[in-house]
């Protein structure tokens, strides 16, 4: 019998604790990660909700912006939800002077895109190979383009506004799976981790 893969939360600054849960759930072995030599022993990476300009800086501060940036080249499945799907972009607008990202999927991400706390909405998706999904969306980002290797998984919007997408090992949404106990995103990226 194999052990089951471990999966990282990356646990600088946002929704850390609501993503291990989501994650045991899937079988999954599932950590806090803070320091490079936590990062070096897991499977892969779970980049969670927060605020983004925050978690780079901590992500700097912590010695993690290299580390992740190698691990996610090097082929690492990671899954960003919210300020993680923002982390995950290779290009940002509506980032602060200087902001950095971790990168690895070729998209454009408008961070705040949805608008303010305030306007923050819950609404059902449908994501492709789940079926309708419930989709808590908290100052969120959304793609403004993607390159030609990226898969769009969902739409909001009428379908105008991507917010779910997929580049071989990496997975991002601008919501939040983990707030509404739907659990078959964090399955949907269990099932990436196993087969990688």
């Amino acid at each position: 019998m194999t052990a089951a893969p471990t999966v990282g939360v990356l646990a600088l600054q946002g929704d850390v604790r609501e993503h291990l849960h989501s994650l045991a759930a899937t079988g999954l072995r599932a950590v806090g990660v803070r320091r490079q030599s936590e990062l070096d022993a897991v499977d892969a990476l779970v980049i969670p909700g927060g605020e983004s300009t925050t978690m780079w800086k901590l992500a700097e501060a912590f010695g993690m912006l290299e580390p992740v940036r190698m691990r996610i080249k090097e082929g690492m499945p990671a899954y960003g939800s919210c300020a993680g799907m923002i982390m995950l972009a290779d290009r940002l607008e509506g980032g602060m002077e200087g902001q950095q990202t971790f990168g690895g999927i070729d998209m454009v991400v408008r961070r705040n895109a949805f608008g303010r706390q305030v306007d923050s909405f819950e609404s059902d998706l449908e994501f492709a190979g789940l079926g309708q999904v419930r989709a808590v969306f908290i100052r969120a980002p959304w793609v403004e383009s993607v390159g030609a290797g990226v898969e769009v998984l969902a739409q909001a919007d009428a379908g105008d506004r991507i917010v779910a997408v997929r580049q071989g090992p990496l997975l991002a949404t601008s919501f939040h799976p983990e707030l509404t106990g739907e659990g078959r995103v964090h399955s949907y990226f269990a099932e990436m981790v196993r087969e990688s």
